[in-house]
């Protein structure tokens, strides 16, 4: 026994001599390096608990690069996310083939996350070790990834919506003045577009306002081109401050904007409020997109996907298309900003798209030309045009565009600076080519128009007896402008009552009873716009809208109801009145014809200052009108005085025509009161 023993020592001593020598050989020998192999498996992505798809891949190279033939390599893991369990190396002692190559294949664990393993190799070479990298998806990760984006594209929208609206409420009538100014004048038509596009983020939303503002006649089309081309600078802003890296303070936006909004009294500040309060839910949404679009970096089927973008028409279609479908060229500009935080998009590929979207923005415009008036179409025909037109300029310069942007990007920009980097480049080729694009066509403006009207000539059209002018659903979005289409529709039944009142005179003074079927037809125009002005302002309060719009809103039915009752005396005592009279033989004295004139004429006047009162909302000439009605008022009395002088001296025809002559008196005073009353309302 204790001989073999012996042995066994004498044995293993003489192997660990012959081990050591060897192991002293190498060392002076063996200067091996080892390298990943082509289609090494690096950076794969896979479900938990599943065997990655490719193997790790290394090759053993000798000093001067051959492969080594069946040299050990060593595969360890040395790296894995915390609790995970279930991982393993199919082969952790593996030797190459003919080629210095072997492999492995890894089987991932069971948490998400990320794994490393190294393959090792015994040599004397600095490159003795490899390290690849895995991660390991939820088995869900398509489905989160889904939600995920759908959640922030839903967020980055309602953000935008929310800034809209608070800059729309904060602007308030500045916005709807400035729209409303007719001005001939191109380049402040181009600013005048470029603001409010970059109050609505949305120059379809701009285009849209300008089709409902050409059908309701408040603009002529021809001034409408250098809002269109304004307009299109207009969405560039807010690509700009998107492309600045905000997302980290988007909570610390969205906190500061809520508290504006719920603890200030005052309406401004509160929209102002909501504005920030927008522009922070905006920036989260695109926090949560982009980390949602995260594993899609290395997930080969969407890069092949994005690859394919950089076919010029591919890249067309697809940003027309999102944009027509989001209805805004600023959302779809944002989300390219997003993917280019992820470096998922090329350059090129990102400008192809911005063309798109471009074009995209006409879809909207051209929707709502539909069922309006042939003018109202030349204002989406020329939308449409100046986007086709870019496009057709600059798809066959793109790689020497986004040459020039890069190059204008880098401009004065140090390495890391914000500039410099894929997402503020897609922000100036968006500004670039919209600026560019404006400067090539605002010179040939008037031009253009012309152009516009060769190919779409306006034809007389025949509108329905009793339809709206001027009320169009489209502007509802937009209340300030849609009360402003609504003033102008109220000023519009109020021409038409007047005109009842200026032919009700004429059977008394001419027993011509036609008149009266004219009277009879605007009666039914004025109870139509009635109903159609007092359901277009409910529809305005129901949207979110200030105090004051509100208040103007119900000074508008309150205008509306005393005209209305205007009209009811005209249509129903007088007219019945002046039917009887026409039967009758009798007639006013001359004198009393002439004070029925005179006062008649007061009346129309009293109408004629509340039109113009209405029309200018101001507060002194409401303090007039109240003055002229006091003098209207004394002379009904100094009239009626007159005509019960004639009584008195028994002058035959005005004992004959007394009531008729009191009855009309009375009747245009109560008309008077009734058009004052706008005053009253307004003073109060």
């Amino acid at each position: 026994m204790k001989s073999r023993i012996f042995l066994f020592v004498c044995i293993s001593l003489c192997l660990a001599i012959v081990e050591q020598a060897l192991s002293n050989d190498s060392t002076t020998t063996k200067n091996y390096s080892l390298v990943k192999a082509a289609g090494s498996g690096d950076l794969q992505f896979q479900v938990v608990n599943k065997m990655l798809n490719a193997p790790f891949r290394v090759q053993v190279l000798d000093s001067s690069s051959n492969p080594v033939i069946n040299y050990p390599v060593v595969f360890e893991i040395i790296s894995f996310p915390v609790k995970a369990s279930k991982y393993s190396i199919k082969n952790s002692l593996t030797h190459t083939d003919s080629n210095g190559i072997t492999s492995t294949n890894f089987q991932l664990g069971s948490k998400e996350g990320d794994y490393e393993i190294s393959a090792k190799i015994h040599s004397i070479s600095d490159l003795n070790f490899v390290v690849f990298k895995a991660t390991a998806r939820k088995s869900n990760w398509v489905f989160m990834l889904v939600i995920g984006l759908m959640g922030g594209l839903a967020l980055f929208l309602l953000g935008m919506n929310m800034m809209s609206e608070g800059l729309q409420k904060s602007a308030g009538d500045r916005m709807r003045t400035i729209l409303s100014s007719l001005t001939q004048n191109r380049f402040i038509a181009m600013l005048v577009g470029t603001f409010v596009t970059m109050v609505i983020q949305s120059s379809s939303a701009t285009t849209v306002m300008l089709v409902s503002f050409v059908n309701s006649k408040l603009m002529k089309f021809k001034q409408t081109i250098g809002i269109i081309l304004g307009a299109a600078i207009g969405t560039t802003i807010t690509a700009q401050i998107i492309a600045f890296k905000l997302t980290d303070y988007a909570l610390l936006m969205v906190a500061f904007g809520f508290a504006i909004h719920m603890f200030s009294k005052n309406p401004r500040n509160k929209s102002i409020g909501e504005g920030i309060l927008g522009f922070g839910i905006l920036f989260y949404g695109m926090y949560i997109m982009s980390e949602s679009m995260y594993p899609l970096r290395s997930y080969e089927p969407f890069i092949n996907l994005l690859l394919k973008l950089e076919n010029p028409l591919l890249g067309i279609l697809v940003g027309a298309l999102f944009t027509a479908l989001i209805q805004s060229s600023s959302a779809f500009i944002g989300i390219l900003i997003i993917l280019g935080t992820q470096n998922l998009l090329t350059l090129e590929a990102s400008v192809s798209m911005l063309i798109g979207a471009n074009l995209g923005t006409a879809i909207t415009a051209i929707l709502a030309s539909l069922n309006t008036s042939r003018e109202s179409k030349q204002v989406a025909l020329a939308h449409t045009l100046f986007k086709v037109f870019g496009a057709l300029i600059l798809v066959w310069w793109i790689p020497r565009f986004t040459e020039l942007i890069a190059n204008i990007s880098n401009l004065g920009a140090n390495t890391g600076d914000t500039f410099n980097n894929l997402p503020r480049q897609i922000a100036n080729a968006h500004t670039v080519y919209n600026v560019l694009l404006t400067a090539i066509f605002l010179p040939f403006a008037n031009s253009y128009s012309r152009f516009i009207n060769f190919i779409l000539p306006v034809k007389p059209e025949k509108r329905h007896e009793y339809e709206a002018l001027y009320l169009d659903e489209n502007l509802l979005k937009t209340p300030s402008l849609a009360l402003n289409v609504a003033k102008q529709e109220v000023l519009e039944m109020i021409k038409i009552v007047r005109s009842m009142v200026e032919k009700i005179l004429t059977p008394f003074m001419t027993r011509n009873t036609e008149v009266l079927k004219l009277i009879e037809s605007e009666e039914k125009r004025t109870n139509f716009a009635r109903d159609a002005i007092n359901n277009y302002l409910l529809k305005i309060t129901r949207e979110n809208v200030d105090s004051n719009s509100i208040e103007e809103a119900f000074q508008m039915m309150y205008t509306v109801k005393e005209f209305e009752q205007i009209a009811d005396i005209v249509s129903s005592t007088l007219k019945d009145k002046a039917l009887s009279w026409c039967t009758n033989n009798y007639d006013f004295s001359t004198v009393g014809k002439e004070e029925l004139i005179e006062y008649h004429t007061s009346t129309l006047k009293l109408i004629d200052y509340a039109y113009d009162l209405y029309q200018d909302v101001s507060l002194k000439k409401a303090k007039n009108m109240k003055k002229e009605y006091e003098e209207f008022r004394l002379k009904s009395f100094n009239l009626e005085k007159h005509h019960y002088e004639r009584l008195k001296k028994e002058v035959e025809q005005s004992l004959a025509s007394s009531n008729t002559h009191l009855e009309l008196m009375t009747m245009f005073k109560l008309i008077g009161s009734h058009a004052t009353n706008t005053a009253r309302i307004l003073l109060k």
